[in-house]
């Protein structure tokens, strides 16, 4: 075994190896990876965090050392904050804080209607970690005015940013840890994963998807969401110093300030939401897809009314399997399966009438196709435009193979929907400079560009039609 694939062993950091095929298609690397950090400070009890031991000391080719669980923050779980009192007291506590801030949230999706958040979570050096309950708050945007110069350190970011925003929290910089992992060429990605592989603890996340309206909330969980932001910032250096490495760092910059500046953009609201009803494929014709969407925009309202997640109010199977059938009274409509929980037979009355409604549509009032904005997807090329279908596979082996060289996955290098945009409508005039203005109108980055206007401009020509 190479000096190389044993380092990597024993950190235990699973970068992508060279020639192994992975699942996300990831690009590769073979360097051997950071050591793990030493984190001295003390947990909940007065002790301090056991130390893992160094995975690069000592012996031939050890096994990977066992993670040390981490059950417990290093100052003990704090009370969340609740009161604008208290509040104001965190806001100094952070403000007097030095460098980057670890920050979370939590929210019920698949409970409640909204994504709001329910919780926040923030730890800084010199503050340590503070919980706040947003509920009882008219915002926080005293602690977001308190943060403005710090940088703010969360995974996943695009995930928590709109509740944050619905709290009058923006960051102007921010570090996403799950993205430099992705850019690192990192095959596991979640918080937990990277925590084990790159610092020596585990995290355990069986809370991650509980019901965080719920109040009070149980001690065990705020347990879990505080150890959620105990090592973000020390995962943070290591990422950050593995992007440098690697030549990265301006990279994940520009990846970084695209996340800032679509903080606070409202969600982009899809056309026809309705079409998006799981199993709807089995609804033919349109008299029947009118049902789906009457049924859809009744749930939706009745969702919207009790701030519960639309499929605790009614599942997509019910919504299809009631447009298929068409039921004209309770019986018939309480017999299909999905209508005949408690709440569900209830609100009988609400289905029926969404159902009527649609029965009593005009032919020119039921749903139509409405024109696709961008390509078709990349299954009917072949039938549609043989050509462009093998535009597309050229340039898509021009991503797979850029992606691999640079040891990221393909879908981080540049978005598929900007490549299959490129080989449906390439421009008029075939160049580097057509080819980069072109992408960079979808929104590609300036190192996306750098690394594939090139290769791209020279793989978008037909060939020419041999004699």
């Amino acid at each position: 075994m190479s000096p190389s694939s044993i380092e990597n062993r024993r950190a235990g950091t699973r970068l992508h190896m060279a020639g192994v095929v992975h699942p996300y298609g990831y690009g590769v690397t073979d360097e051997a990876p950071l050591r793990r950090r030493d984190l001295p400070e003390h947990a909940g009890d007065g002790r301090p965090h056991a130390e893992p031991p160094d995975p690069t000391s000592g012996g031939p080719d050890p096994e990977p050392a066992a993670a040390i669980p981490l059950t417990a923050p290093r100052e003990g779980t704090p009370r969340p904050v609740e009161t604008e009192t208290e509040l104001a007291e965190v806001v100094a506590r952070m403000a007097a804080g030095s460098g980057p801030i670890a920050v979370d949230a939590e929210r019920a999706s698949g409970y409640r209607y909204t994504q709001r958040a329910y919780l926040v979570q923030l730890r800084r050096a010199g503050a340590g970690t503070v919980l706040i309950d947003p509920l009882p708050l008219a915002d926080l945007r005293t602690l977001d005015e308190a943060l403005a110069e710090a940088e703010w350190v969360l995974h996943a970011a695009s995930q928590d940013l709109a509740c944050l925003a619905e709290l009058g929290m923006r960051p102007r910089r921010l570090f996403d840890t799950e993205l430099a992992a992705r850019l690192a060429g990192f095959e596991r990605v979640g918080l937990a994963a990277l925590t084990e592989q790159l610092l020596g603890y585990s995290l355990e996340k069986h809370h991650s998807a509980a019901d965080w309206s719920t109040r009070p909330l149980p001690e065990s969980w705020l347990t879990y969401a505080a150890l959620d932001v105990e090592l973000l910032t020390d995962l943070r250096d290591h990422l950050a110093a593995e992007l440098d490495r690697q030549g990265k760092t301006g990279w994940a910059a520009e990846e970084f300030a695209a996340l800032v500046a679509s903080a606070d953009r409202p969600p982009k609201v899809r056309p026809d939401p309705w079409r998006r009803t799981s199993g709807i494929h089995r609804v033919r014709g349109a008299r029947a897809q009118s049902r789906v969407r009457a049924l859809w925009f009744a749930r939706d309202g009745v969702a919207a009314r009790r701030d519960s997640a639309p499929g605790r109010v009614l599942p997509d199977s019910a919504i299809v399997a009631a447009a298929e059938q068409d039921p004209k009274d309770e019986r018939a409509l309480l017999g299909i399966p999905g209508f005949g929980g408690r709440s569900v037979r209830r609100l009988a009355r609400v289905w029926l009438d969404a159902l009527d409604e649609a029965r009593a549509l005009p032919d020119d009032a039921l749903p139509i196709n409405q024109p696709v904005d961008g390509p078709p997807p990349p299954h009917r090329w072949a039938e549609r435009d043989p050509v462009a279908a093998a535009r597309l596979a050229r340039c898509r082996q021009v991503v797979i193979a850029t992606a691999e060289g640079n040891r990221l996955p393909p879908e981080n290098l540049i978005s598929p929907d900007f490549v299959r945009r490129l080989a449906w409508s390439p421009p008029d005039e075939v160049s580097t400079q057509t080819v980069a203005d072109t992408l960079r109108g979808f929104g590609a980055r300036n190192w996306q560009l750098t690394l594939l206007a090139d290769q791209l401009a020279e793989a978008l020509p037909d060939p020419a039609p041999t004699v």
